[in-house]
């Protein structure tokens, strides 16, 4: 049985250091390709689905200030370590103005998974009702500015 519990993160604003961000971007890339090479996309994506995993895989790739800032930064850092494609999982979408991009990149990354038209819909439909849920129906005072799809 998993604990429950409250995390408190909180809202940092600039951003991490180039130097820093460039090793994260390897670190997220490697750690990746070993969980796919030896458990496969599925347990990849169910471990970064994982919240406790998520915050540990974003202090193993340097970014420790365990504040608001570590979602888009590890995010941001997947997104580009898996840029293409090639290891089964791609992250679409990011923080504020990429975060409107989302259906387009859905879009261009059907040929890359070899997905039909109907299945891209499926996706975009899902990727845009998370959006207005965690828009319009989380009461918490907050406007959506991250909205990555893995």
């Amino acid at each position: 049985m998993q604990k429950k519990g409250i995390a408190h993160l909180p809202l940092h604003g600039g951003h991490p250091p180039s130097w820093l961000f460039s090793r994260m971007i390897k670190l997220a890339g490697v750690i990746s390709q070993a969980t796919i090479e030896e458990y496969g996309v599925d347990e990849f994506l169910n471990r970064i689905s994982n919240p406790f995993y998520f915050q540990a895989l974003s202090c193993v790739l340097g970014f420790d200030w365990h504040s608001s800032g570590t979602t888009t930064t590890t995010c941001a850092a997947l997104k580009t370590a898996l840029e293409g494609g090639n290891q089964g999982v791609m992250v679409l979408g990011g923080k504020g103005k990429h975060s409107r991009k989302t259906p387009q990149e859905i879009e261009e990354a059907l040929n890359v998974f070899s997905l039909t038209t109907s299945q891209g819909e499926k996706l975009i439909l899902s990727s845009k009702l998370s959006a207005k849920i965690d828009n319009s129906c989380i009461q918490d005072g907050y406007q959506l500015y991250q909205h990555s799809f893995f």
